[in-house]
């Protein structure tokens, strides 16, 4: 499912219009993508937790030519899924 989908399918359940339902989700994720960039944590109860995580430095290689390469550390996004979302998957 893609977002256009995903717009499509809560406009029909919810009986709001496409647009309105587009804004409204545009803003939900542009409030989490702030959040996330000033290291804040989002958390859904039941549904889950986005939130930020630190990952170290480490020795790669250029698959090419072989070569080792350092790879720095930094800050990756992350979702951690809750309870209600995991016992609707299982």
């Amino acid at each position: 499912m893609n977002k256009t989908d995903l717009v499509n399918n809560i406009a029909q359940k919810s009986g709001l219009a496409k647009k309105d339902v587009e804004s409204v989700l545009n803003g939900l994720l542009g409030e989490i993508t702030d959040a996330l960039s000033s290291g804040e944590k989002v958390q859904l109860i039941g549904f889950g937790t986005f939130e930020t995580r630190k990952r170290s430095g480490r020795t790669g290689r250029n698959p090419q030519t072989g070569k080792e390469i350092a790879i720095p550390e930094s800050i990756v996004p992350a979702f951690k899924a809750g309870n209600k979302l995991k016992e609707a998957v299982k």
